[in-house]
């Protein structure tokens, strides 16, 4: 990567940077190409009415409240049940009670609604295990019953989590010829024909020169950042970031300073900030800035201002890093993620990352850029030297899924961006029809996640269980992935729904809005 020339500024640029800062930004356009520019402030929230506040601040005090008077008397009165947050024999317990708090008295009361079992392929309908719970969900007792559900839970974008089909077929034919598993890193023993082959098509299909596969998702961003960057470097990164990159940019060493979610007027006033006034105590020139930023940030449904964000790359010679494990093969006309989306060259961004799992329907990550950034990741990056290379079966899922949508399988030539269009009109289809319906929605036009305010725990614990009633899997989230009044559902839209799934979905859903007095959209 360099001695980060990026990074530094002559003293005429630097003196040029400081009296910049009191300028405002120059007015952005609203559109680039024909796509429309995201959202720079989360709008639905600012419309929250005040009372939907106030009932959801109290319910969320009220809950902790009964906690602490639970944990005072349960103390007193059944001591056995609260040995682990006691110290114990000299030592200290592993979790506090405080800190604990949350997950004891607020997850529980929600945990029937996470981590359900299932018995068979997660795609438009899954089998759910049926269970039931005696002591209000510390533990489940299970039925033998198989619950048919809709699926609006998975990431599975365009269909490809299958056990038949063509993608199944080219699994079946990769293990007879390769094996399950090479038991080795690529750095030894773990680099076969048909790594190399997919690597080479990844970095085709996202347009630049080379691309690095990693056998876990998580790892992709937390074990190939440190390699990236280190100490007397900075890392500005977006607040609402995936785990994988804090992780990542707190194992680099690096000062990391963030900036507010999809500002990039805030994002430039810390680039100038930062680059103005160097390290901490010493202010020499930063050896390096990354930026990094989400593609499409899956708890909003938002996309980055990516446009903006270049330009600011431009002006202000930083690297970016763009995480696109939930954009690519979702946006754009050729499913080839954000740059796509935006029709950005895709050169125009240092660090491209993303994921297997969610539109390719398999597992791991890459990391794509020029030639001399992979060729040193693969040599200084944990995750080529030490961890597994990435299966046959999963090498071959994503082998076969991505030629598919690059339309070089023969036999399914069409079949790629057939997928890629059902699945942005069911997205547009679908956000659509539920702000019509006076939901509360967030996120971008054209986004596959769809998240739809609940606000309030005990919501979000109803919202799922009636769903479930209704045969309708879905994912509900709360603090501390999401801000603590901001609990919501998150719809996953995939191609493979049919035009009548989603109308039964908005059916049921309509229901249950007006059952749980969520419909607050003022705009409807």
């Amino acid at each position: 990567m360099g001695k980060g020339q990026r990074a530094q500024l002559t003293s005429t640029e630097t003196i040029q940077a400081r009296r910049e800062v009191a300028k405002p930004p120059p007015a952005r356009s609203e559109t680039v190409g024909s796509q429309p520019l995201p959202h720079e402030t989360p709008n639905d929230l600012d419309d929250i009415p005040t009372t939907t506040l106030v009932t959801t601040y109290l319910n969320i005090l009220l809950l902790v409240v009964l906690a602490h008077i639970e944990d005072f008397f349960g103390k007193i009165f059944k001591p056995q049940q609260y040995v682990q947050l006691r110290v114990q024999n000299g030592y200290a317990p592993m979790v506090s009670d405080f800190e604990s708090l949350w997950s004891r008295h607020v997850y529980a009361r929600l945990r029937d609604c996470f981590n359900r079992p299932i018995a068979g392929v997660a795609g438009r309908i899954v089998q759910l295990v049926d269970r039931y719970t005696k002591d209000y969900n510390r533990t489940f007792q299970y039925t033998g019953k198989i619950l048919n559900v809709l699926n609006l839970a998975s990431y599975n974008y365009l269909g490809f989590a299958q056990s038949e089909g063509p993608c199944a077929d080219k699994v079946e034919e990769a293990m007879k010829e390769h094996g399950i598993t090479q038991a080795s890193s690529r750095s030894e023993a773990g680099r076969t024909r048909l790594l190399v082959e997919t690597e080479e098509m990844v970095a085709r299909f996202v347009g630049t020169e080379a691309a690095l596969i990693v056998s876990m998702g998580y790892a992709t961003n937390a074990l190939n950042m440190p390699a990236l960057i280190s100490k007397g470097c900075l890392i500005i990164s977006d607040e609402l970031n995936h785990s994988s990159l804090v992780s990542g940019a707190r194992l680099s060493g690096a000062t990391i300073r963030v900036f507010r979610h999809n500002n990039t007027a805030d994002l430039e006033k810390q680039l100038r900030k930062s680059i103005s006034q160097g390290q901490p105590r010493t202010h020499r020139p930063w050896k390096k800035i990354l930026v990094v930023v989400e593609g499409l940030y899956s708890m909003e449904g938002e996309f980055c201002n990516l446009p903006k964000i270049i330009e600011l790359r431009n002006k202000y010679r930083f690297y970016l890093y763009v995480d696109e494990a939930h954009s690519i093969g979702a946006l754009g006309k050729r499913g080839r993620g954000i740059c796509d989306h935006f029709g950005v060259d895709p050169r125009e961004v240092d660090v491209l990352m993303g994921t297997f799992t969610k539109s390719f329907g398999a597992a791991g990550g890459y990391i794509a850029g020029s030639k001399a950034l992979i060729d040193y990741l693969r040599v200084h990056s944990y995750s080529a030297v030490y961890a597994e290379a990435m299966s046959i079966p999963v090498l071959a899922q994503v082998n076969s899924s991505m030629r598919m949508i690059m339309g070089e399988d023969r036999e399914n030539a069409l079949l790629g961006q057939e997928k890629l269009d059902q699945l942005a009109a069911n997205s547009k289809y679908f956000a659509d029809k539920l702000k019509e319906l006076g939901f509360m929605v967030l996120g971008d036009p054209g986004s596959p996640v769809v998240p739809l305010l609940l606000f309030s725990p005990s919501r979000m614990m109803a919202f799922s269980r009636e769903c479930l009633k209704r045969n309708i899997a879905v994912v509900v989230v709360s603090y501390p992935a999401t801000p603590i009044i901001a609990g919501r559902v998150r719809f996953c839209v995939s191609s493979s729904h049919t035009r009548e799934d989603l109308d039964f979905a908005l059916e049921q859903i309509s229901e249950i809005g007006d059952l749980l007095l969520v419909k607050l959209n003022k705009h409807k």
